[in-house]
């Protein structure tokens, strides 16, 4: 399979070797000229064969609204646009309508894995017509966990059941990583345990709040006990709102998940020890930004 990729970051560089690695043939396009194949999309477009696969991975909203609109402009009938980046579930029947417009699919396809998926592969959850998905699944099939049938669904038909799915997912994630934070915080105060590193690791085998999420947990604080390194600062990256909204919209109680979400603002107001354990996770499994004090003399302490 020929297939181009737009977006070559953390995640889609990784994914453009775990697909070359595959077996299948990438051509891949960043405005970072160091790790490009192809200086333009427009080249990357006419180095496909049709019909032509394009794989979009990058930032969410107007970054990816605005590539898939040149897109459009450079594809023609039969060709597939894919977005795997974290688009809100509601943009995707409005950019599928557009493309329809020229005979272009598209599938809309939630990718979960973080910096570890070049490894472990990657969990993915694709809307979309079943012909569409047809033409881009074997990069499905090379980007999944190779040891199981699962990390693979189509979750509907509709533009965008893939990445509502994806948001529900991140949704969760909000939650869980909030209650290991808050359980980790209790243990750090409690003057009765002196081990809370060993105590999470022993969480790791036969309990049944095991998960990846405190295997990166128990490793951040093996590297740094009491998380001194971070500051209490959380963001969020808009799924967990999105996930919010959609159950409001459906009636739906969601009372921990808003929750977690709520604890991340408060994060920004003050440095919570929690929050240190949120940022430990996200930077983790997904290399995202931590915020640690700056050094004496820099910008914290302007009269040192």
């Amino acid at each position: 399979m020929h297939i181009g990729l737009v977006g070559l970051g953390k995640m889609g560089g990784n994914m453009r070797t775990r697909m070359r690695n595959a077996g299948l043939t990438v051509v891949g396009y960043d405005r970072n000229p160091d790790v490009s194949d192809v200086d333009s999309l427009a080249a990357l477009v006419d180095a496909l064969p049709s019909p032509k696969v394009v794989w979009v991975m990058v930032p969410s909203g107007d970054p990816t609204r605005s590539t898939i609109a040149e897109l459009k402009e450079l594809l023609g009938e039969g060709d597939l646009v894919v977005d795997g980046g974290n688009s809100k579930y509601t943009d995707d029947a409005v950019n599928a309508a557009s493309l329809a417009e020229k005979g272009i699919g598209f599938v809309d396809c939630g990718v979960s894995g973080g910096v570890w998926g070049l490894e472990n592969g990657y969990a993915l959850m694709y809307g979309g017509a079943a012909e569409d998905a047809a033409k881009v699944m074997p990069a499905f099939e090379a980007l999944k966990p190779g040891d199981t049938e699962d990390g693979l669904v189509h979750c509907g038909s509709a533009p965008g059941a893939g990445h509502f799915a994806k948001m529900v997912h991140n949704g969760i994630e909000y939650a869980m990583m909030q209650a290991y934070a808050e359980g980790w915080e209790l243990l750090e105060k409690s003057e009765l345990v002196e081990n809370v590193p060993d105590i999470f690791s022993s969480w790791r085998t036969g309990t049944v709040v095991r998960s990846w999420l405190l295997d990166l947990l128990t490793e951040a604080i093996r590297e740094d006990e009491h998380l001194d390194k971070l500051r209490g600062y959380a963001e969020d990256s808009g799924e967990g709102r999105w996930t919010v909204e959609a159950a409001i919209e459906n009636a739906v109680p969601m009372h921990v998940i808003a929750a977690s979400l709520f604890a991340r603002f408060t994060s920004r107001q003050d440095d919570s020890p929690a929050m240190k354990a949120i940022a430990a996770m996200r930077n983790q499994f997904g290399g995202h930004a931590v915020h640690t004090e700056p050094p004496p003399g820099g910008e914290a302490n302007p009269d040192v």
